[in-house]
């Protein structure tokens, strides 16, 4: 491995105004960690229009601070409050909650810190070696590979998301349509523009994340949010005891391990690392029952896989181009508005924007290390600012935004449409990230799949005789098939299990 572009992009980090703007990203992300309901994929979307006018490795740098400092806010919150800031931290509510109310707030808070400082920073080292070596894997790639990549990738974030699965496929599968809707690139004939000017270039990314995910999750938030504030647990003891040290050590190197590698499946991601490390340290533990009373354990796990998963889940998105969450779907945009196209060409063709990305991971856990304790009381007061307040300069904010993007009247109904679509979506179960991951890869799928075809001469089955493409599609037929598998071995068990009935 060639140690000269990493060390070129610490350079670039500690250039003032990207350290600058990795402390204004990570600082945000706590904050936006704190207010429940929001979101970092929120946040960013909102914040899309002022990456237009920034450097686009500081502007990467920035968002990428507010996803992971997003982890940790949400924690803050759980343990004072047993309110989860973020779908992640909902785990750590468990023996977090418990723990304050014990009068170890701090022990929680300092472990919560502590384990997300090492899981993130395990996670960047394990990233820097494996990034390249899968975006060097990944220049065999052809259209017939990104298009069993892009299917694999929408049906994977369809079905291991949380929620239900069949709401996700059709979510998805509208966030499919959406992205026919413009001029056919190939033949240039109009699909679904209803002579519209305006959508004769297709739906623009901005509006439809900026809807769903900021206008949306507002509309829904306002409506959820608990009108009374609780009062927060006093912060006390910041710094673990050795005993607590000794007893988190384990958690947190496993938990940072799995979350590494939840973290790069599509639909993986910070929230599903939490759950599956808590319920392997309560498996694991010969005192179980002390899991869900303030077990330090409960807290170290979830909290180190969460930031480690945070982290790992830059690795497809900036060696094969496919995010594996929505809130990389939303910073693929971003990058996509930079003019940047994530790939496996990113490495070698732009050193100083992946290396400096990477290596501001570094700096931004450092911060986050040294911040969060002291901060904890300025985000506790925050929380008394009442829903009504924050909600419309938050809208404002959005529409103003998305207006500034192109200058368009077209793009604010956009995004009214799409807020709309997004809190009747939360209101009936759907979860809008499937859609906008699927809107982001159907023109993939789409261009590559017409490519491949055109390649295997209209036969299909060519897909099958190249090694990587069908490798890549028989990962999706097991993933199709495999839940319907399990049912018919765990049926017929049931029925071999039955005890015969005696003759009368």
């Amino acid at each position: 491995m060639d140690l000269a572009p990493v060390l070129d992009g610490f350079t670039v980090v500690l250039e003032p105004t990207n350290l600058l703007y990795c402390l204004i990203g990570v600082v945000i992300g706590m904050l936006v960690g704190v207010l429940p309901g929001l979101g970092p994929a929120a946040t960013i979307a909102i914040l899309l229009p002022l990456t237009i006018g920034i450097d686009t490795v500081t502007a990467i740098i920035m968002l990428a601070g507010i996803f992971y400092g997003a982890q940790y806010g949400g924690t803050i919150t759980s343990v004072l409050l047993r309110l989860p800031g973020e779908a992640s931290t909902v785990v750590t509510v468990f023996d977090g909650y418990a723990l304050a109310r014990q009068g170890k707030a701090g022990t929680a808070l300092g472990i919560a810190a502590i384990g997300s400082f090492v899981g993130g920073t395990i996670s960047i080292v394990a990233l820097s070696f494996v990034a390249p070596l899968v975006a060097g894997f990944a220049l065999d790639f052809g259209p017939p590979e990104y298009t069993a990549l892009a299917l694999l990738g929408i049906l994977l974030v369809s079905t291991i998301s949380s929620g239900d699965r069949i709401k996700a496929l059709v979510a998805a599968a509208a966030g499919l349509l959406l992205a026919t809707v413009g001029r056919d690139s190939f033949t240039g004939a109009e699909r679904f523009t209803f002579d519209n000017l305006n959508l004769a270039d297709g739906l623009d990314f901005v509006p439809i994340a900026m809807g769903l995910f900021g206008l949306g999750e507002i509309l829904h938030a306002l409506e959820e949010r608990h009108h009374a504030v609780r009062a927060p647990a006093t912060v006390s003891n910041v710094w673990p005891s050795r005993k607590d040290l000794r007893q988190s050590s384990g958690a947190i190197g496993r938990g940072s391990v799995l979350g590494f590698f939840l973290g790069i499946l599509p639909g993986g991601g910070a929230t599903l690392s939490s759950l599956a490390a808590y319920s392997m340290e309560k498996r694991r533990s010969k005192t179980p029952e002390r899991f869900g009373k303030g077990a330090v354990e409960g807290v170290a796990a979830p909290e180190s896989a969460n930031n480690a998963a945070a982290t790992s889940s830059f690795i497809p998105l900036l060696t094969l181009g496919i995010p594996a969450n929505a809130t990389m779907a939303v910073i693929f945009g971003a990058l996509l508005i930079q003019g940047v196209t994530p790939g496996p060409r990113l490495v070698e063709d732009d050193p100083e924007l992946f290396w400096g990305v990477v290596n501001s991971m570094y700096i931004g856990n450092i911060l986050l290390l040294i911040m969060s304790i002291p901060l904890v009381g300025l985000f506790v007061r925050i929380l008394r600012v009442r829903a009504t307040v924050l909600a419309p300069i938050t809208v404002m904010i959005t529409l103003i935004g998305v207006y500034t993007v192109r200058n368009s009247v077209f793009d604010i109904g956009l995004v009214i449409v799409f807020g709309a679509l997004g809190y009747l979506m939360k209101k009936l179960g759907f979860d809008p990230g499937p859609l906008v991951l699927a809107f982001v890869l159907g023109s993939l799928l789409e261009s590559n799949l017409r490519r491949s075809l055109l390649i295997f001469e209209g036969d299909p089955t060519g897909f099958l005789t190249r090694p990587i493409s069908g490798t890549l599609l028989a990962v999706f037929l097991l993933v199709v098939l495999g839940p319907l598998l399990s049912r018919l071995l765990a049926r017929r068990r049931a029925t071999s299990d039955r005890p015969a009935k005696e003759p009368v």
